[in-house]
């Protein structure tokens, strides 16, 4: 449908995964897409896969997401390249687990340092373009996992992805008068790279703790992205979409017919 045709989006993180989804979708209808990620042979591979798919041109672009001087180079060469930014999708995290009792200072300050500073940066970044043509659309990645639920081993994955709600809402103020709306997409179990790693067992068991009876794919997270980046949700800000087939509704497995 085209319904991004002459938008620019960065989408962080966009080089596998979740991000990758949300890249080929926006490719797809007809954004201009700039996908940002550390590994530059896993980048440029990302990028020419959705090239030849959408059959446009995407452009990947090496970045630390917590160092601001790469930030501002993405920023510029996206600029140069397709003279805009309209899009920002805030999808880059990581998520190790360490439990609580054996978490390290250092394993703390990588999470937060990532998944708050690194989103917090890269829409300081992106900021001046959109102030100046009073128009933007933001969108993060947060998670089920910290805002509604928990899991062990994840202490610091679900406090920056709390945290990512709290940075959202006052964002969201603060933007307002550019005409800059910032939304987020909560995504439950995602059948990814990552998540494949886990192995059959514990899909399975994941499965059966969905009422869909099955996993959420790139695609709906990128769908949701989608319509938060378009002039249909232009009257919709500081808000959150949970995309999980329903994980969140049952209090106990018993609730699921």
């Amino acid at each position: 449908m085209e319904r991004l045709k002459t938008k620019t989006a960065i989408i962080t993180g966009g080089t596998k995964g979740i991000g990758k989804g949300i890249a080929k979708i926006f490719a797809l209808e007809g954004a201009n897409v700039v996908i940002v990620g550390q590994d530059k042979m896993i980048g440029q591979k990302a990028a020419d896969e959705i090239s030849k798919i959408a059959k446009r041109k995407v452009l990947y672009c090496k970045v630390n997401i917590t160092r601001s001087a790469d930030l501002q180079s993405a920023v510029d060469t996206t600029v140069k390249t397709f003279g805009n930014i309209d899009i920002l999708c805030c999808n880059a995290g990581i998520y190790p687990s360490s439990p609580l009792e054996t978490m390290t200072e250092n394993e703390w300050d990588l999470v937060n340092s990532v998944n708050l500073k690194g989103t917090f940066l890269t829409l300081k970044t992106c900021l001046p373009i959109m102030k100046r043509n009073i128009y933007g659309k933001v969108v993060l990645t947060s998670s089920i996992t910290g805002p509604i639920t928990g899991y062990p081993g994840w202490a610091h994955y679900g406090a920056t992805k709390a945290g990512m709600l709290g940075f959202m809402r006052t964002s969201a103020l603060e933007l307002a008068k550019y005409n800059i709306t910032i939304n987020a997409v909560l995504p439950g179990n995602i059948y990814t790279e990552a998540l494949k790693d886990l192995g059959d067992d514990y899909i399975r068991t994941m499965e059966k703790s969905i009422p869909l009876k099955k996993l959420g794919t790139i695609e709906d997270i990128g769908y949701a992205a989608l319509f938060l980046s378009t002039d249909e949700s232009k009257f919709i800000t500081g808000q959150s979409i949970v995309v999980d087939g329903g994980q969140i509704l049952p209090e106990s497995l018993e609730a699921i017919l």
